[in-house]
């Protein structure tokens, strides 16, 4: 039974909580004061609940959960004005990020622009190209030595010193703020450095510091662990508890040795965790990506993988940001089941989150030259809660995974094993007749299981065309290119675009010659911006950067012209032909559109499904192109890859 000081009165905070927030509330308006509390009132009965579930169990849970709400009234007091304006004029019904005026980038800071003072240089560019919410990479302060990219985090509360400081980074969301951009950076919750000031504290034999990490004094428990869990990186050989001599102890270390996992059970690690994220949402941070959230929560005898105290964390977290930073959301980075991904979305958990099913089967559509897959998938998994989006994305900074559920496969006769090893085989070229330059990541030996890296336009086959000087094969590349990103600015949610696939920048391997990276072939899809190579291409003509960032600048000013790409409504059209895939979009106060496209490299007729009921007679106008559209004898003629999307005149009932 959970102690009687939480049950009693779960609705309300008690008078003595109450009393001890006053000091923060001291120095603010009635107004403000007033906000505040109606949040508080508003957010406290879930958070009470899942408090319960988390720590309800202890003695001192009561003084625990007041404890972590004295924590958010104190980084609310020391919120600055302009953030707490923000927080009032953020839309919430319905959310912006369901806004069809919202396209996303991501990249990172070194790579893009130097450091954060020399992006702020940038946001002209990212503004020209209709750029709304920017994720910027890993930029915190790192281990010092390897990294895993940025994500063994040394400090929350200090950016990477190469890159610049906090106090540029809150100057920088200032002026992103000014031109309608909003911030998103990356949250490492699973784990920290094995040199971050918690773990040298612990290393000196700080007890509380101790307390933050999953330690262990012998292998017994480790080994009894160990039994349920799989191999994250099997390169390293697979223990993921390591012997850490200073302390005399195993720590838990899920991914990197270097890496130690930080303990949630322990609710004063929980409190420190809500402080750095306040801490950043005070510099101007507007959303942050949860890294690896479903390793966060830990059971013995499990899999330690998307447990329910994984989820009862993230809406603990969110009901106290909640209550003090209310414009800032959550994206949770879960690359696991659709099952399992699709959890963790709610109004009350993360608000946003990755869509790696679609990104998946986008490149297996392509691969395939078949859409039975995709749509199955679509119709089956892409609803989500309201008030919540998908991000939708065909590359980002990690390897792709073919993370598709193995039932839907068999649903439509597919065996997921070995469709697996053909999309490996295609996507690194082993495969007779494959376009697409990939590189295996993480090659299980003892499997032959792998990831793929690569930038989009080499996966997409523009590598291998200039390559062969094939100007046909560069062509129907650059149609594959426009092709996928027409889906993720179309299809509902948040589309993600990585910064460079605008241009069509190839696999860069000049990474092996780095000592610090030649091991990690995701680097190939991580090229330095080429700044004049984009002014050229932003000149216009006929090579292949030219033709993306023009075919690509109007899908985006297509998304956000038309009202109907708005919000989350999607259906799936049921068209015969398999090699296109159909959906449909409308709102409240637009008329429906019909996209359609097609996923093969030989023109596909679509017949009529029912395309007049939907949009009315044609001829039809194609708002990628201008051109009007309208049926064929027998039915409507796609070119190659091509993409449409259609708006009807005076549309059917």
């Amino acid at each position: 039974m959970p102690p009687p000081d939480i049950a009693d009165d779960p609705d309300r905070p008690s008078p003595r909580l109450l009393a001890r927030l006053a000091p923060f509330l001291a120095g603010s308006d009635a107004d403000e004061t007033a906000s505040f509390r109606r949040r508080l009132d508003a957010a406290y009965p879930r958070l009470a609940a899942v408090w319960r579930r988390l720590y309800g169990d202890r003695a001192d849970g009561a003084g625990q959960l007041e404890d972590a709400v004295a924590t958010a009234a104190a980084g609310w007091a020391e919120r600055p004005a302009a953030l707490k304006a923000r927080d009032r004029e953020t839309p919430t019904e319905p959310p912006w990020f369901q806004s069809n005026r919202q396209v996303g980038a991501v990249c990172y800071v070194d790579l893009f622009a130097g450091s954060l003072a020399g992006l702020r240089e940038r946001i002209g560019y990212l503004s020209r190209l209709g750029i709304t919410y920017l994720h910027l990479m890993p930029l915190l302060r790192a281990r010092a030595e390897e990294n895993d990219g940025g994500y063994a985090v040394a400090s929350y509360r200090e950016v990477e010193p190469r890159l610049g400081t906090m106090a540029e980074l809150a100057a920088l969301a200032a002026e992103l703020h000014e031109a309608g951009i909003r911030l998103c950076l990356d949250l490492v919750l699973n784990h920290t450095a094995d040199d971050h000031d918690w773990a040298l504290a612990a290393k000196a034999g700080d007890l509380e510091k101790q307390g933050f990490y999953r330690l262990f004094d012998d292998r017994s428990e480790p080994d009894r662990l160990a039994r349920n869990l799989r191999e994250i990186f099997p390169e390293g050989g697979g223990d993921p508890f390591i012997f850490v001599p200073e302390l005399g102890k195993w720590a838990w270390s899920t991914f990197y040795p270097y890496q130690w996992d930080l303990d949630f059970g322990n609710p004063a690690l929980f409190r420190q965790m809500l402080g750095e994220m306040l801490f950043l949402a005070n510099r101007g941070v507007d959303v942050l990506r949860l890294d690896a959230v479903p390793f966060i929560g830990k059971r013995a005898g499990t899999s330690c993988e998307n447990l329910p105290e994984a989820h009862w964390l993230v809406q603990a977290f969110n009901a106290l940001v909640h209550i003090a930073a209310p414009a800032l959301a959550f994206k949770s980075e879960a690359i696991v089941h659709p099952d399992e991904v699709a959890r963790y979305v709610g109004p009350h958990e993360a608000q946003l989150s990755y869509h790696p099913a679609l990104m998946v089967l986008l490149w297996e559509a392509l691969a395939t030259r078949e859409t039975d897959l995709l749509r199955h998938t679509l119709i089956k998994r892409f609803e989500i809660p309201a008030g919540t989006a998908w991000v939708n994305y065909i590359r980002c900074h990690d390897d792709i995974g073919w993370g598709f559920a193995d039932e839907d496969a068999g649903e439509i006769g597919i065996d997921g094993a070995g469709h697996r090893a053909f999309l490996n085989a295609f996507y690194t070229g082993r495969f007779p007749g494959s376009f697409a330059r990939g590189l295996p990541f993480q090659e299980n030996p003892r499997t032959g299981d792998c990831r793929i890296s690569g930038t989009a336009a080499s996966l997409a086959g523009l590598e291998a065309a200039l390559e062969a000087g094939d100007g046909e094969a560069v062509d129907l590349a650059i149609g594959r290119l426009l092709l996928l990103h027409g889906v993720i600015l179309t299809i509902g949610g948040l589309p993600l675009l990585y910064l460079g696939d605008e241009v069509a920048r190839l696999n860069d391997r000049r990474y092996r010659a780095d000592p610090t990276r030649r091991a990690d072939n995701r680097w190939a899809h991580r090229p330095a911006t080429d700044w004049p190579a984009i002014e050229t291409a932003r000149k216009g003509g006929d090579d292949p950067a030219a033709l993306v960032l023009a075919g690509l600048t109007r899908l985006i000013a297509l998304r956000r012209s038309h009202p109907a790409l708005a919000g989350r409504r999607m259906e799936v059209l049921p068209l015969a032909n398999r090699h296109v895939l159909g959906y449909r979009r409308d709102a409240a106060d637009a008329g429906p559109l019909a996209v359609l496209a097609n996923f093969s490299e030989r023109p596909q007729l679509v017949e009529d499904w029912g395309l007049v009921a939907l949009l009315g007679e044609g001829p039809w106008t194609d708002l990628v192109s201008g051109e009007r559209v309208d049926f064929g004898e027998g039915g409507l003629l796609l070119a190659p890859y091509r993409f449409l999307c259609l708006e009807g005149g005076a549309a059917a009932p």
